[in-house]
């Protein structure tokens, strides 16, 4: 979330910062409008608010030493007066609050402001920064991963739809095995002890469920709503539907369903229907940023604890709302996927740095399996809606002829800080400061599985093992092709 003191003094670095992520100019005019315009009212309640309670205090006073002279009538009238304040500090606290909900509600959906050193456009203002390695030569037509891996009888999509449907695989054997190779030596890199290049991240296995205000905090709620998956029992609507069902059925006595333990049961559930349990939806985690990221909100943290460096390796649920038609096959665009995730908390003044850091972590796991790649830094109208500023890594994949992202390191600042309340207290200082936070893909492991399959492929359609993966392996150095 934005500084609101930012917003109000200076509406455009904000108006700027939103046409140069891609908002047209009629509608950023509007929506400054009625942020401006929500402030300023909310401000006049809180003043007229405050004057209420301080008028209230002073005749509460008065009342006090009216009655301790004995002028009664005096007491009364006084006492009316502060029965007419309390009213109209009831209305003005519910308006405040009132304004204050809509206000926040916009607030929260307003992205992060560009660092002043990002390209300004669209995709095609994003700008190469580095390349690494060289392309794989073929003496034959490189094949794309599921031409190989379905050749291997070791990657399965028909099975996978008929158990969850589209974009969604099965992996066997040695290929299952390799995604979980690429994951404990993702970890082992990450978790080593620190050196420029690498390591020094703390491993947590964290909840993959999470409640709303943990998806708040980093940003996926409320604009990616529809991207995320939610479990349907812990919403509202359907404890209430579930509710009206029960309360149904418990009309009817003579039901033999109903008698005993199952009638109870059902009186339970409908109990805590009533009672709005659980009281926050959960949903999937799209990334394990978010459960990473929120293991310091609401906290106020010493300085000397900082940076905190965070990996952990989860599953990834997207419902991938916005990529209709992209990536239809193969592992490029799932549902789920694994992830190995790196998390940075740092102080505002050396934020920069670890987010060079963090990139040149992401990239020694590519370097170390011998994938050339490229690092690229998105434009403004490219970022994702928390970042400041965005490295892609993107690796060759000989099969589609393309480089293709593989990890995303973004500087978030203070925005996630914000909407978390976190917060640090800095050496001798009395005053506490948010945080910043970095996330970034340590990386993907689905589509590291991807880039070992098109750039170690044989002709005869079996794969090498790269060198570092082989002791992940059970030393096994090639997967054969299927005879």
């Amino acid at each position: 979330m934005l500084d609101p003191k930012l917003i109000r003094d200076n509406p455009d670095i904000l108006r700027q910062a939103l046409l140069a992520r891609g908002q047209q100019d009629e509608t950023v005019d509007a929506l400054l409008s009625k942020i401006q315009t929500l402030d300023a009212q909310r401000r006049l309640k809180i003043t007229a608010l405050q004057e209420a309670q301080t008028k209230r205090n002073l005749i509460s006073k008065q009342v006090g030493k009216a009655k301790g002279a004995g002028r009664e009538d005096e007491a009364q009238a006084l006492m009316a007066e502060i029965g007419a304040l309390k009213d109209t500090i009831s209305e003005a606290e519910g308006r405040e609050k009132a304004i204050a909900a809509e206000l926040d509600e916009l607030l929260a959906g307003l992205p992060n402001i560009p660092a002043e050193d990002v390209p300004v456009g669209g995709e095609s203002a994003n700008t190469e920064l580095r390349r690494w390695g060289e392309k794989p030569g073929f003496a034959f037509a490189p094949k794309q991963h599921f031409e190989l891996g379905e050749a291997l009888g070791l990657m399965d999509f028909e099975t996978a739809a008929k158990l969850s449907g589209s974009r969604f695989v099965v992996l066997k054997g040695a290929l299952a095995r390799m995604e979980r190779a690429l994951a404990a030596f993702m970890l082992d890199l990450q978790t080593a002890p620190a050196t420029k290049e690498t390591g020094g991240y703390e491993e947590v296995s964290p909840p993959l469920l999470v409640k709303d205000p943990a998806m708040m905090g980093t940003g996926q709620l409320p604009k990616f709503l529809d991207d995320l998956f939610r479990v349907p029992y812990s919403d509202a609507s359907f404890l209430q539907e579930r509710a009206e069902k029960l309360s149904y059925l418990l009309g009817y006595e003579d039901n033999h369903l109903l008698a005993g333990s199952y009638k109870r049961a059902i009186e339970d559930e409908l109990k805590a229907a009533h009672h709005g349990w659980p009281p926050h939806r959960l949903f999937l985690v799209p990334t394990a940023e978010v459960p990473l990221t929120n293991l310091v909100r609401e906290q106020i943290l010493d300085e000397a604890w900082l940076p905190l460096r965070y990996t952990a390796h989860t599953p990834c649920f997207r419902s991938e709302a916005g990529a209709a038609g992209k990536d239809t096959r193969g592992m490029i665009r799932l549902h789920q996927f694994s992830k190995v995730e790196m998390v940075s908390i740092t102080t505002p003044d050396t934020s920069a740095a670890e987010h060079e850091r963090m990139t040149a972590c992401a990239e020694e796991v590519l370097k170390r399996l011998g994938l050339a790649y490229r690092t690229i830094v998105l434009a403004t109208g490219d970022m994702g809606f928390s970042a400041t500023k965005t490295y892609d890594i993107e690796v060759w994949l000989p099969g589609q002829n393309a480089y293709r992202e593989i990890s995303s390191c973004s500087n978030c600042g203070d925005f996630q800080a914000r909407r978390m309340s976190a917060r640090y207290r800095p050496k001798g200082a009395k005053d506490v400061r948010f945080v910043h936070t970095l996330n970034g893909s340590g990386l993907a492991v689905g589509r590291t599985l991807v880039a070992v399959l098109e750039n170690y492929q044989q002709e005869d359609g079996s794969i090498r093992i790269p060198e570092a993966l082989v002791p992940y392996m059970g030393g096994m150095t090639v997967i054969p092709a299927r005879q």
